[in-house]
């Protein structure tokens, strides 16, 4: 399961480091979040293989944190395993039906937490939730993070390429700034506006070489929409 990546949401910079430099030596990529708007900034650029989420949070607790990310379309199929030192019946349950993938309780060794990681990323990737969507000529590979035209990568930023999946998943339905700003970077991320200009217009060079950037249209006054229909 080596190379794939995972993202720690752990306020206690001892705890975090530890599992970091232990999935690291395990063959892991790894990026770390301290709270909600850390997690959700670090969601938004680039999506993890699976979430390693502690219950306490400063901002919002753990439970709601992986509560949020079940309920949004983006990210509900996403891994997600909880760490507490909560090892009370009703406290596993609370975890499991929040969504949680798997419930880990605080001590726990470096080797069992990589065994259950490896468990639930086995389980997820049987699943068949990743899949291919395909509109006019792009392909994208969700499970491989890909978007390709005959074969060809569109070479993308990572927030490029969460809003052309965004587009792909959605397509035909006006969107406003306000909706991308929320669905790309999460509502508690304070992003300008005009932020999403900047993204659409980069999106839209990347795509111009495969004469697709008309796919991305402006809808005046109230923001942009994914089609293949004439603007």
């Amino acid at each position: 399961m080596t190379g794939k990546r995972i993202l720690i949401v752990e306020d206690e910079p001892a705890i975090r480091q530890m599992i970091a430099f232990g999935l690291r030596r395990a063959g892991f990529e790894v990026r770390e979040a301290v709270d909600y708007r850390e997690a959700r900034a670090a969601l938004a650029d680039q999506r993890p293989d699976l979430v390693l989420v502690d219950w306490m949070l400063p901002d919002m607790s753990g439970l709601e944190l992986t509560r949020t990310l079940k309920r949004e379309r983006e990210t509900r199929e996403l891994p997600v395993i909880m760490l507490t030192a909560r090892a009370e019946e009703g406290d596993k349950v609370n975890g499991l039906e929040s969504g949680a993938d798997d419930y880990v309780t605080k001590p726990f060794s470096p080797r069992e937490l990589i065994a259950r990681i490896n468990a639930v990323l086995r389980r997820s990737g049987a699943s068949g939730l990743d899949h291919v969507v395909e509109f006019e000529a792009l392909k994208l590979d969700q499970q491989g993070q890909r978007i390709t035209v005959e074969g060809q990568t569109v070479p993308l930023g990572p927030t490029e390429y969460r809003m052309l999946e965004f587009f792909m998943t959605h397509p035909e339905r006006v969107f406003s700034r306000d909706q991308l700003l929320d669905r790309l970077w999460g509502g508690n991320v304070y992003v300008e506006e005009r932020t999403i200009d900047v993204h659409v217009r980069r999106l839209r060079k990347s795509l111009e070489k495969f004469g697709l950037d008309r796919l991305v249209q402006t809808v005046r006054g109230s923001g942009y929409r994914f089609s293949a229909k004439a603007e």
